[in-house]
């Protein structure tokens, strides 16, 4: 009984947190819906969310592009984040998506649409800032340093 009323209580809160990120996001006036596919030849990390390989749409959830919908299309589930906009000095001609390794553990950073000089960078995870300050600890001139950590590009298409 009272798991339940506790359940309860925590599904009310996420409601309404959705709620007012949703109703911020259509105050704040900008528009900027993207979505993007890509195939993803690797496991990769979306906040606390291990998604498999395989073939993936992106896109914004809100008005002001603060959440986005990471949907795995073999088993039509989607993960929520939420995101920050960041710029660039040009327009890249290809949409795509950034993932940061860390040793064998990739995590979607950052989505392109191709068409603008803005995308959206995820906000990381406990876990990713965790191996980001690991790798920080060893000097960035050794070996093992640069063999932990790249960033990859996938090129994907714009909708």
């Amino acid at each position: 009984m009272r798991q339940q009323i506790l359940r309860n209580i925590t599904m009310l809160i996420l409601v309404g947190a959705v709620a007012l990120i949703t109703a911020v996001d259509s105050a704040n006036g900008q528009s900027s819906h993207t979505t993007v596919s890509a195939k993803v030849p690797f496991e990769f990390r979306v906040g606390g969310n291990a998604l498999p390989a395989g073939d993936y749409t992106v896109r914004t959830m809100t008005d002001a592009g603060s959440v986005l919908g990471i949907t795995n299309q073999d088993n039509d589930r989607t993960t929520l984040r939420l995101t920050n906009p960041i710029q660039t000095a040009k327009i890249s001609k290809k949409a795509k998506l950034v993932f940061h390794r860390y040793g064998q553990t990739y995590f979607l950073s950052e989505v392109w649409s191709g068409r603008e000089n803005t995308g959206r960078r995820l906000l990381k995870s406990k876990q990713e800032r965790e191996m980001e300050s690991q790798l920080a600890a060893i000097s960035s001139k050794s070996e093992l340093a640069r063999n932990n950590y790249e960033t990859i590009e996938i090129v994907a298409m714009a909708r």
